[in-house]
C-alpha cells in the first residue's frame, strides 16, 4: 500500500450561518480545500462524505460540476466524518486512486439533540423514561470515573477555561470570547457534575480535505501530511457507550481503546510520539477520559496534568488547540475532519496565535460517538 498524503484543507466556520445550507457550506468547503490544494474539481476521482442532518454528499455534484465522480454517501453518526476520511485513505493507498476527498458538513436546527430510540435498536419507553438524554449518560459517566480515579469538579472546569481560550485564536471557532475558571464554575448545573459551560452544542459548519498518493503530492508540489492511518471500531463487551441500555458487572475495552490501539500499531508509533491531539470532547468529562483512553495517560492522572497546565497550546502535551467541540459546537458530519484540518494546520505551521511551539511533526485526532463507535488517526510531516 502507498503513503497517503493530506494535500488540501478547506473549512466551513463552524456556528450559525443564516441563509446557507449544510450541503452550501460543504460547497464552499471544498472548493477552498481544492483551491489549497492547486487542483480542480475535475482532477478528483474519488469522494466520500456526509451529514446527520443536512442531506446527502452527492448532490454537492450540482453546484462543483457533474464530472462524472464517484461520491459515497456516509452515515454513521459522530463518526462520520472519521469514516469518510477512513475510506478515502483506504482507496488512496489501494493504488486505484490518485486524488480523493472527504468532506463532511452539518446544519442542526436549534437545542439539543433528538435522538430517535428505534434508530439505535431500542424500544420507545427508553426514550420516555428520559435515557435518551445524551447530557444524563455523559454526567453518569463522568461521575464514576471520577470516583473511581480522583477526579475534581475543577479539573472539569479547567478543561472548558482551556478550550474557550483556544477558541480565542480560532478563526473557524463559534465560541471566541474567553470564560474564567471562576465564572465557568459557578455557572447552572445541568446535569451534575455538568454545567453550561461544560457541554458543547450542536452547529453548523463544512470541512473539505483533498487527499493523494505520495507519487501526485509531490507532482503538486505539496508539503506531503502524510496520513499514517485511519482506523475505526464499534464497541466490544462490557464496554458502558451512550444509549447502551446496561452496563456489565465484567467490564471490557471501550471502542477508543480498540482503535487507538490499531491506529499506534498500524502507524508504528506510540503515544509518547505524537506532539499533539485533538480528542473527542462532547463535554469537559469526555477529553478527560479520552486522555486516558487513547494512551496518553494513566487514569487519574488528568487531575494533575489539567492543573500543570500540560495541555495547554504551550504545555508539554497540547490537547484541542481550536478550542474542540466545546468553542466550536458540533455539527456531526464536520466534527472529526475537523480535527484532521486542525492537525494539518499546525504541522504546516500555520496556527498563529494558536500555534504549538517547537515545529510539530506528528499528530493524533480521535473522535467518538452514538452508539460507541470511535475513529483515530495518526498523522506526519
Amino acid at each position: 500500500m502507498s503513503d497517503v498524503c493530506i494535500v488540501g484543507i478547506g473549512i466551513h466556520p463552524f456556528g450559525r450561518t443564516e441563509g446557507r445550507s449544510g450541503r452550501d457550506q460543504g460547497v464552499f468547503a471544498v472548493r477552498q480545500a481544492l483551491a489549497d490544494a492547486g487542483i480542480e474539481w475535475a482532477d478528483v476521482q474519488i469522494g466520500y462524505g456526509g451529514s446527520a442532518a443536512a442531506g446527502a454528499a452527492d448532490i454537492m455534484v450540482n453546484e462543483l460540476g457533474l464530472t462524472g465522480v464517484p461520491i459515497v454517501n456516509v452515515s454513521n453518526g459522530c463518526a462520520t466524518g472519521g469514516s469518510a476520511l477512513g475510506s478515502a485513505y483506504s482507496a488512496i493507498a489501494s493504488g486505484e486512486y490518485d486524488i480523493g476527498m472527504a468532506v463532511g458538513f452539518d446544519k442542526h436546527p436549534r437545542g439539543a439533540f433528538n435522538a430517535d430510540p428505534a434508530s439505535y435498536g431500542l424500544p420507545e419507553w427508553y426514550g420516555e423514561t428520559g435515557l435518551m438524554i445524551t447530557t444524563q449518560f455523559f454526567a453518569t459517566k463522568i461521575q464514576r470515573y471520577m470516583a473511581l480515579h480522583g477526579i475534581s469538579p475543577i479539573t472539569l472546569g479547567r478543561v472548558a477555561e482551556k478550550a474557550f481560550e483556544n477558541g480565542t485564536n480560532c478563526e473557524h471557532a463559534w465560541r471566541r470570547s474567553p470564560v474564567d475558571l471562576e465564572t465557568i464554575m459557578a455557572a447552572p448545573m445541568i446535569n451534575d457534575p455538568l454545567n453550561k459551560y461544560m457541554f458543547c452544542s450542536p452547529a453548523e459548519g463544512a470541512v473539505a480535505l483533498i487527499l493523494a498518493s505520495e507519487k501526485k503530492a509531490r507532482e503538486l508540489g505539496k508539503t506531503p501530511i502524510r496520513l499514517k492511518t485511519s482506523t475505526m471500531r464499534t464497541r466490544p463487551p462490557g464496554s458502558f457507550e451512550v444509549f447502551a441500555p446496561s452496563i456489565n458487572v465484567e467490564r471490557g475495552l471501550s471502542p477508543t481503546q480498540l482503535a487507538s490501539k490499531a491506529a499506534f500499531e498500524r502507524a508504528g508509533v506510540g503515544p509518547e510520539d505524537i506532539d499533539v491531539a485533538q480528542l473527542q470532547d462532547t463535554e469537559s468529562g469526555a477529553e478527560i477520559m479520552h486522555m486516558a483512553e487513547n494512551g496518553f495517560c494513566k487514569d487519574g492522572e488528568q487531575e494533575a496534568w489539567l492543573a500543570e497546565g500540560r495541555t495547554r497550546v504551550n504545555g508539554q502535551f497540547p490537547i484541542n488547540t481550536d478550542g474542540g467541540c466545546l468553542a466550536c459546537g458540533e455539527p456531526i458530519g464536520a466534527s472529526g475532519l475537523r480535527q484532521v484540518y486542525e492537525n494539518v494546520v499546525q504541522l504546516l505551521g500555520r496556527g498563529g496565535a494558536r500555534q504549538v511551539p517547537g515545529n510539530p511533526k506528528t499528530a493524533y485526532t480521535h473522535v467518538y460517538g452514538a452508539p460507541g463507535v470511535s475513529a483515530v488517526t495518526i498523522m506526519e510531516r
